[in-house]
């Protein structure tokens, strides 16, 4: 099947690099791990191996020395090999990004090599229970004690907390909140710190990256922990979003193409009344239909990259992108659903269980909602709805 994404020459060797490491273990592997709670450590190691987890973080840390174009290529091609995973998402993106731009030089040497290779994992703190999207509202707060802080509040959703040695947390600086304009700050807290609790929260999402509600109890941390400036924790924050919302749409560019992959062969193969069902209309156009948004959604995916990594500005591209890779893979794994018939909903055919991923990609990191206040707003310049 090909597409509308033309890549480069180094963009093809790294797809057929994630594909080979892909290939090793499938979507029956990913699959039976998310049912079992297991995780996937081999494959997890060996991308780290190759060095794909850190394409986009500099060659002075360990990294490939490339951009999040990369990036996107390695998380779009191990989801459409059945593997969407969120974690390089979270760790990856989010994390290396925001250290690798506003972390002291201590920090990115002790981090950013870990992160690269695999051997280290971060989890992102920012949601909680009462904020919803709003960042301002962020109620975890961090008190000043002696040379450090103190960290209070609870997060709530927070993906892959289990399998990281660290979280990258995202709380209000008490000192520094005046009349209630609240000032953030950014900690890299151990999971490990007396204090801090992870509680699993039970959802429906098939994915070996399951979800946590997590709980601060006057969680001490040392002077090296803050990232950045106390205080500056939003501009740091957002520096992150930008990668999470664009790697995000790699993710459902690549469930997309995943899903139709598995019905135009199903279609190819399967016959009714002496001919595949792939003859019919009533099958082949809505696949076609499916195959244009998830194509045009790669296409919206790789611009955003691109901006970012010409350090241009991303916002409206990287929102743009994410919304409409979340709706092309809900659609495109319906429309396979729908082809496979009975069989869609049998585990024999590693369909149904991804739908949950790709519905979360339609609330989160964003909601779609979010994204069209964004749009509405900053491209079209319509006055504020909050």
């Amino acid at each position: 099947m090909t597409g509308l994404v033309s890549d480069s020459v180094e963009h093809q060797l790294i797809r057929e690099s994630v594909a080979k490491v892909a290939g090793k273990f499938g979507s029956d592997y990913y699959l039976g791990l998310a049912r079992s709670g297991g995780k996937p450590e081999e494959l997890w190691h060996e991308l780290g191996a190759a060095g794909l987890l850190g394409a986009h973080i500099p060659e002075e840390f360990g990294g490939g020395g490339a951009g999040l174009s990369e990036l996107v290529v390695v998380i779009e091609e191990l989801a459409a090999n059945g593997v969407p995973m969120l974690l390089p998402i979270i760790s990856s993106a989010i994390c290396a990004c925001i250290i690798r731009t506003h972390s002291s030089a201590e920090q990115k040497s002790e981090w950013l090599p870990g992160l690269a290779s695999g051997s280290r994992r971060m989890a992102f703190g920012l949601t909680e229970p009462n904020s919803g999207s709003n960042s301002h509202n962020v109620a975890t707060t961090a008190r000043r004690d002696g040379d450090g802080w103190v960290i209070s509040g609870t997060k709530y959703y927070i993906s892959a907390a289990d399998e990281s040695e660290a979280i990258l947390v995202v709380a209000r600086d008490a000192e520094m909140t005046v009349d209630n304009r609240p000032r953030l700050s950014l900690f890299i807290v151990p999971t490990d710190s007396p204090g801090l609790v992870l509680q699993p929260l039970e959802t429906v999402l098939t994915s070996t990256d399951k979800q946590f509600t997590i709980f601060f109890d006057n969680v001490r941390v040392e002077r090296g922990a803050l990232i950045g400036a106390a205080g500056q924790g939003l501009r740091h924050v957002f520096s992150g979003l930008n990668p999470e919302r664009i790697t995000a749409a790699a993710l459902s560019s690549g469930i997309g193409r995943y899903a139709i992959s598995k019905a135009q062969r199903y279609a190819k193969e399967r016959q009714v009344w002496s001919v595949p069902i792939g003859a019919h209309q009533g099958i082949s156009h809505p696949l076609a239909e499916a195959h244009i948004a998830v194509e045009l959604a790669r296409l919206a995916t790789y611009r955003s990259a691109a901006l970012f990594d010409a350090g241009e500005e991303a916002g409206e591209s990287a929102n743009i992108a994410k919304f409409a890779a979340a709706e092309a893979s809900l659609k495109a794994l319906d429309q396979a659903i729908q082809v496979h018939g009975g069989n869609g909903l049998s585990k024999e055919y590693g369909l149904a269980e991804f739908w949950f991923t790709a519905r979360l990609m339609r609330t989160a990191p964003v909601s779609r909602e979010m994204v069209l206040n964004f749009v509405a707003q900053t491209s079209l310049g319509l006055p504020r709805s909050y």
